[in-house]
């Protein structure tokens, strides 16, 4: 009886009721598309990071997490690689670079230029090609986005052009390897040169010279099998000097701007919510305000309370389902359509919790409406009341 009534009363309506689904869906446009601009931005600054083969990354002291500013020295890998717990570390630089294809302004890309050690955590799997072998070879890995992008293959040479000191400096290296394609750092594709080579062709105040300890920005560290990782970061504190260490996670919303960044997105999406619960309970509540004399003929001829409360449910989830499936479609087929070069990401998680909270705000933005036709007294709704 309840269904029947919801759905009987949706079909007679359904140009109204449609166009209520249309509000439902733009709201859920907007929810997802926030969603996966949040998720696509976060992957853009974070991607290389994330996906380190290590547990833990080190710092210099007293630079608030911060990669570029850290600057540690070669000297210090023994003493990280000697605490008990730690199974290997890899060196990281990070600079920015630019890849030079053409005199066309659209054949060249801004790069983060990260300087690796070979066979240490830091460097990427590769898919196509090999690895990257010395610390000194004029030898590049690139991004897979690069590569296809510019049509580049191993055993090609690539030019960057670098800024040392008040010069542009460029450096002719040859493609070797060619890496998945997320492993973004700071919103640009990475490319991967052994740490030494990164140290001469990077960009820098003045030229390289030769120093007598190599300076990098950070340190990844790969703990051994079944140690506990802040155990094992506690012990490389206390044992090395002038530097901090911290997890994977802490150093990724350590990045400049990841948070606030995050936390802006984040908030646009509760607002949204918030906005959508507003939304549909005005205008059923206008809905049952409408129908106050029908409800009193079904409660007069018998319809309990019960019934008339999962009527109006029903209706409720049955245009908030419609409305958030419409949304959910046209978003889909909108984010196809969005060039590459906008950061669209739609994560399988946080697109279902956002579609979970879409189809939750129409019963809760609805409770109003039902306590409403709950309360509607017979007798008064038909103007027989003394």
């Amino acid at each position: 009886m309840a269904f029947y009534l919801a759905t009987k009363e949706v079909w007679r309506n359904r140009g109204r009721y449609f166009l209520f689904s249309l509000v439902i869906a733009l709201i859920t446009t907007l929810v997802l598309f926030t969603a996966a601009l949040a998720e696509g931005l976060a992957s853009a600054n974070r991607e290389y990071l994330s996906k380190l083969d290590a547990q833990l990354i080190v710092f210099q002291k007293n630079v608030d997490l911060s990669a570029n500013a850290s600057q540690i020295g070669e000297s210090l890998l023994t003493s990280i690689k000697r605490i008990e717990g730690v199974e290997t570390v890899g060196a990281i630089g990070l600079s920015s670079a630019t890849i030079i294809l053409s005199s066309a302004q659209q054949s060249q890309q801004d790069v983060s230029l990260i300087g690796v050690e070979p066979g240490k955590p830091g460097l990427p799997p590769v898919l196509l090609g090999r690895n990257l072998k010395t610390t000194r070879a004029r030898e590049v890995i690139i991004d897979q986005r690069i590569a296809q992008k510019f049509d580049i293959n191993p055993g090609d040479n690539l030019t960057i052009k670098t800024i040392q000191g008040t010069d542009e400096k460029f450096f002719t290296l040859k493609v070797v390897g060619v890496t998945d394609g997320g492993q973004q750092y700071l919103f640009r594709p990475s490319i991967f040169v052994p740490y030494r080579t990164w140290d001469e062709i990077r960009s820098q105040p003045t030229p390289s010279i030769i120093k007598p300890d190599l300076i990098f920005n950070i340190v990844a560290v790969k703990i051994s099998a079944g140690q506990d990782t802040s155990e094992v970061a506690n012990r490389i504190q206390s044992g090395v000097k002038d530097i901090e260490v911290t997890d994977i996670s802490t150093a990724i919303r350590a990045l400049p701007g990841y948070t606030a960044q995050q936390n802006t997105l984040n908030t646009q999406q509760i607002f949204t919510l918030l906005i959508g619960v507003l939304v549909i309970g005005g205008f059923f509540q206008i809905q049952m305000l409408q129908k106050v004399p029908q409800i009193g003929v079904l409660k007069a001829i018998g319809v309990s309370n019960a019934i008339v409360a999962i009527a109006t449910v029903l209706q409720i989830v049955l245009v908030t389902t419609f409305g958030v499936a419409l949304g959910s479609v046209v978003t889909f087929t909108l984010a196809a359509l969005i060039p590459s070069t906008v950061p669209i990401v739609f994560n399988g998680t946080l697109v279902a919790i956002a579609t979970t909270a879409l189809l939750l705000i129409g019963p809760l933005g609805g409770l109003v409406t039902v306590r409403l036709a709950v309360s509607v007294e017979p007798l008064i709704a038909l103007g027989l009341s003394s």
